[in-house]
């Protein structure tokens, strides 16, 4: 059995590389997909298709646009979600796209550190499981494979 797992969360730090090769190392079969992590083309994604937007507001819109389509075709298709939540940056999109692994009933692995319990204790009690690293994340996936 393969599984196919949504990585949601920030695309500003090597955080998805490890958990692949971790994976990879542990020998789970498992395919990742997750958000446009090429920064440039996530913001410009809109007026490459679109053309020139009017104004900021206008091209994050059409920019926007895109980037919830190209998440909700993957998460769909995704069996599992996690979803990292870290100290260094604002995390819109990683809240967005949990709640939206809820929503879809997707099994949800929500990382995030002690200091960050507070602020994420309703979302954390809506996931399956919450672990405060990616080791523990990887823990829980091959828990899935054991007989």
């Amino acid at each position: 059995m393969e599984l196919t797992v949504y990585l949601a969360g920030e695309i500003h730090s090597n955080w998805r590389d490890e958990i692949k090769e971790k994976a990879k190392a542990l020998q789970l079969p498992l395919t990742f997909v997750g958000p446009m992590e090429n920064h440039d083309r996530s913001d410009n994604i809109g007026e490459d298709i679109l053309g020139e937007q009017p104004n900021a507001i206008f091209k994050d819109d059409a920019a926007s646009d895109f980037n919830n389509f190209r998440t909700q075709v993957l998460m769909n298709k995704a069996d599992i979600v996690i979803a990292l939540f870290g100290e260094k940056y604002r995390q819109w999109n990683t809240a967005m796209d949990a709640s939206a692994a809820i929503t879809l009933h997707k099994p949800l692995i929500l990382i995030r550190p002690a200091s960050l319990h507070h602020p994420l204790k309703e979302l954390s009690n809506k996931a399956n499981v919450t672990v405060e690293t990616v080791n523990e994340a990887l823990k829980a996936l091959s828990y899935v494979f054991e007989s």
